[in-house]
Formats: structure tokens, C-alpha cells, sequence
């Protein structure tokens, strides 16, 4: 019996930490914000609550304060599971928990973003490193083609490969694999409509796009 009240006794703490990082990522930064605005941008714009439908639809410094705390949720689920005593696998748990929780969040009847940001501030504290090739491709797919969603996708699809690079075992491998698949997932309206030709395009982010056409000119 004390075998298993000592197996339980740090199990506990573990699995309250797992429950935390859900609800850490159930508190919406766009949706929390926007009721000090008296907005739901589940209403506006893509009916996204994400970075992306902040910015179009509220501004710069909505969006920026929006992805802040998406980002903040993502690294305080991690910290906490480190705290509770959680291991490796715990933290990406939490990572992936927190994410689950930004795109079907208790709080805002399920109806969240897309958890790219989420992810991020989880990256940073379990894997900081990969950070800045996944930003290399989001960046210089967004300046190519001006595609939001598509250079999420893709700087997602990146991340295994940078497992393998970087010589991770599988369960970072997986862990990668998962992250990937979930923001392909919450991103299929995005991938749909590029297909259809009707995917929003900031063309003013095309940057290569247009240094290319100076350059043919």
C-alpha cells in the first residue's frame, strides 16, 4: 500500500499540471482583450481568434498584445509542469495541452485560434533552439508569398526535420510529428482556400515577390 501511495504522491501533482496547462491555453488572449474592447473577433474578419484575425480586424497593437499572451501560456504550462516535477515528455505534453486548450478553450465555448502562437512560447522553454529555423521558414515563406496561414503550415512541416537535424531521439520526433499535424489541422480552411484562389493574401509582405519582379523588369 505505501508502494503505491508513493507512486500516486508525485503522480498527482503531474496530472493537476496537465489539467492547468488546458486551462492555460483556454484563456484566449484575443478573446479576453477584446471584451475590455466590448468585441468578439470571432465575428469578424476569418472568425479566427487568433494573431492573424486580431491584426486584420482590431490592429497592430491588439494583435502584437494578443500573441503576447498566447505566447506567455504556452511557456507558463511548460514552467509549471517543470515545477510540478514533470519530465521531458511531461513539458511537451503541457506544450501540446495548452495548444488543445487555445483551440477549443472551456472558457470561450470551444471556439478558439489556431495554437501556432501557443506552441511557440512551448518551444521556447522545451526546445529554444529549433525557434529560429521554424522562424527562418515562416518568415521567408510569408515574404515570398504574402500567405499567412501557408508559411505556418509549412514552418510546422519543418520542425520534424529539424528533429532530425539536430539528431533528436523519436520521442522528440513525435512530439515534432504532432505539433506538425496540429497546426496542418487547424489550418485546413487556410490550405482550402489557397487551393480555391480565395486565401487572403498581405501583399505587402511580399517582399522577395516584388525584389523579383524589380529584378525581371
Amino acid at each position: 500500500m505505501s508502494g503505491l501511495a508513493t507512486a500516486v504522491a508525485p503522480a498527482a501533482p503531474v496530472a493537476a499540471a496537465a489539467l492547468a496547462a488546458y486551462l492555460l491555453g483556454s484563456l484566449s488572449g484575443s478573446l479576453m482583450l477584446g471584451k475590455l474592447r466590448g468585441v468578439d473577433i470571432r465575428t469578424q474578419g476569418s472568425g479566427n481568434a487568433g494573431g492573424t484575425n486580431a491584426f486584420r480586424t482590431q490592429g497592430a497593437a491588439f494583435a502584437l498584445c494578443t500573441v503576447l499572451v498566447d505566447i506567455g501560456k504556452g511557456a507558463a504550462a511548460v514552467a509549471l509542469m517543470r515545477a510540478a516535477g514533470g519530465g521531458e515528455l511531461a513539458g511537451m505534453a503541457a506544450a501540446l495541452l495548452a495548444a488543445l486548450g487555445h483551440v477549443w478553450p472551456v472558457f470561450h465555448g470551444f471556439r478558439g485560434g489556431k495554437g501556432a502562437a501557443t506552441l511557440v512560447g512551448g518551444l521556447a522553454l522545451l526546445w529554444p533552439l529549433a525557434l529560429a529555423p521554424l522562424f527562418g521558414v515562416w518568415l521567408l515563406v510569408l515574404l515570398g508569398t504574402g500567405y499567412v496561414g501557408l508559411a505556418t503550415v509549412l514552418a510546422g512541416l519543418a520542425l520534424p526535420l529539424w528533429a532530425l537535424v539536430d539528431g533528436r531521439d523519436a520521442t522528440w520526433l513525435a512530439f515534432a510529428a504532432a505539433v506538425a499535424a496540429l497546426l496542418a489541422w487547424t489550418h485546413r480552411a487556410n490550405l482550402q482556400r489557397l487551393r480555391a484562389g480565395t486565401e487572403h493574401r498581405f501583399e505587402k509582405a511580399r517582399v522577395l515577390a516584388t525584389l523579383w519582379r524589380r529584378r525581371d523588369a
